[in-house]
């Protein structure tokens, strides 16, 4: 494997072979694995856990790592194209990242979208230059617009709850978050669902579609996998027999570059925030989950992430677990 970059780039039986791989070092760790291996990690967002969950994965496979960020570096790095640098940064991330990639066997980028351009973000311009530069195998921590990391482990945590592909309803809905946040979260998971067969609904306000790009990109998935995507600002409508509801926060569409615009549109939908009353027309053991970091209060209540409905912790071990198999399928011998 050369690059991990965005679950699409594989067909079903090759996600299933890692995810078995996965589940198989799960039991039976292989600690000299990726002895004298090196993983150089570039974080240009912040990380708690793709962070903390990478190192662990390599120390568990007996290889190592190293982590970059611009609020490490002493100089600075500067990312804009064309930019004279009479600023406060002294390096230019054209030549970081080649030598950051050339101290490790493989690398790991985190790059958010920068929000100036819909176009550029959806066509993820920023995380391409930047893997253009790499000449090692790659992972995507995070893109403008992708995230595979955490969908492939969401799909293990859907099939370690013995969740059905075909025939499963999967809810993804919107949430209430003070921020503008991106699309790479529900783009990834939206694609993950739907190619695992689901029924999937996309339940949002008004104002907050998700683009249309990354919904016919999640149709065509969901067509060849025997599934269905649907969308609905009815919550009773889009709960009915669910299986599980993913919630998270994005961007208005029609107001992504104006900022305080985005911020007034949400600020009228304070009340998506799920609670119990949400799971009323839902399967009784219905589950939510959640990539984190999650606002208590304000994305959903302390009643529902405490309850035996969350599975957010068991997500984010998977986190791990699934990138330990990305990692062996890369490094390994």
């Amino acid at each position: 494997m050369e690059r991990f970059n965005d679950l699409a780039d594989f067909s079903i039986d090759e996600l299933r072979a890692l995810l078995k791989l996965a589940g198989k070092l799960e039991r039976e760790p292989e600690p000299r694995a990726l002895q004298g291996k090196v993983l150089a990690l570039l974080f240009l967002s912040p990380s708690l856990r793709t962070l903390t969950s990478f190192q662990a994965a390599m120390v568990r496979l007996g290889g190592s790592s190293f982590v970059v960020s611009p609020e490490m570096s002493i100089h600075g790095l500067e990312s804009r194209s064309g930019i004279v640098m009479d600023g406060v940064a002294a390096e230019h991330i054209r030549e970081a990242v080649p030598v950051i990639a050339s101290y490790g066997h493989a690398m790991g980028i985190r790059a958010f979208a920068n929000r100036l351009s819909l176009d550029q973000d959806l066509a993820d311009r920023q995380f391409g230059e930047l893997a253009a530069l790499v000449d090692v195998p790659l992972i995507n921590m995070e893109s403008a617009i992708n995230h595979p990391c955490q969908s492939l482990a969401d799909w293990k945590t859907l099939d370690d709850l013995g969740i059905p592909g075909n025939g499963g309803r999967f809810v993804l809905s919107w949430v209430y978050h003070p921020k503008p946040l991106p699309f790479a979260v529900p783009a990834a998971v939206l694609h993950m669902a739907s190619m695992r067969g689901m029924n999937v609904v996309v339940l949002r306000p008004p104002g907050f579609e998700l683009p249309e790009s990354i919904m016919n990109k999640a149709r065509e998935a969901a067509q060849r996998a025997g599934g269905s995507i649907s969308e609905t600002p009815d919550r009773r409508e889009a709960m009915q027999g669910a299986h599980v509801i993913y919630a998270k926060s994005w961007s208005s569409v029609s107001q992504y570059e104006n900022r305080p615009g985005d911020e007034a549109l949400r600020r009228g939908f304070m009340k998506w925030c799920i609670d119990e009353p949400w799971f009323e027309n839902a399967q009784a053991d219905c589950k939510f989950m959640h990539c984190l970091p999650v606002r208590r209060g304000v994305e959903v209540d302390d009643g529902i992430l405490d309850s035996p409905r969350s599975v957010v912790i068991k997500e984010a071990r998977n986190r791990m677990v699934t990138q330990m198999a990305v990692l062996h399928q890369m490094l390994g011998r």
